[in-house]
């Protein structure tokens, strides 16, 4: 079994052993009658993922193709007719 994956009696009673592993191994995964149940994280890399720094309004004004003067063309014609049969 890989060194990041813990039975869950085993994540219990070493808890601060997967605390330890966690910080500095980064995830550790904690399975319950074999199967992978949880993912245990540090706090920065949690908070990363659930709180962007920026808003999506922001990035899009950050990106590179602003004022590139892109011109996207679409064509004008009528959609093709298509037959469906049952």
């Amino acid at each position: 079994m890989p060194d990041n994956i813990w039975q869950l009696q085993e994540a219990k009673s070493k808890f601060s052993e997967l605390v330890e592993r966690t910080l500095s191994d980064g995830a550790q995964i904690v399975t319950r009658h074999g199967r992978k149940t949880i993912v245990v994280i540090p706090y920065d890399e949690y908070d990363r993922k659930t709180h962007p720094k920026k808003r999506l309004s922001e990035f899009l004004l950050a990106s590179p193709l602003i004022g590139s003067e892109l011109l996207l063309d679409r064509d004008g014609s009528m959609p093709m007719d298509i037959e469906i049969e049952p």
